[in-house]
């Protein structure tokens, strides 16, 4: 009779258990990280534009000293405004990329460990 105390090591299969437990949990983790990163760099990329967008138009705007400076510079807001729109519809359609990808990923991943999950457990019960 063995109890927690007894455990007979020779009879786990540590094999069975890191492919059927810790290499699926890895393999996600490593996918889960990975996107983390693409998503931040994303967003770190963006806020980087974005602030770069708004401290050269306070320049721009610091450098009025007429009322011709002044019509120049609120047409260029036209221009200014129609680039940010631009960079943020890309910026959404690459988050979104990022998301799908993820989840195309993650699928597959859980289509393989159930897979192979289904043949370790055929092969310890023959």
């Amino acid at each position: 009779m063995m109890n927690a105390f007894n455990f007979d090591t020779k009879a786990f299969d540590t094999k069975q258990f890191e492919s059927i437990f810790f290499a699926p949990a890895r393999a996600y983790a490593n996918l889960a990280v990975d996107y983390t990163e693409k998503l931040a760099n994303a967003q770190l990329d963006a806020t980087k534009a974005y602030t770069d967008t708004g401290l050269a138009q306070l320049r721009t705007l610091m450098n009025v000293k007429d009322a011709e400076g002044l019509r120049a510079y609120m047409e260029g807001q036209q221009k200014v405004a129609k680039d940010l729109a631009e960079r943020l519809k890309g910026d959404a359609e690459k988050v979104v990329s990022l998301q799908q990808d993820f989840v195309q990923q993650s699928q597959k991943l859980t289509e393989d460990n159930v897979k192979q999950a289904q043949a370790t457990a055929t092969k310890a019960a023959q």
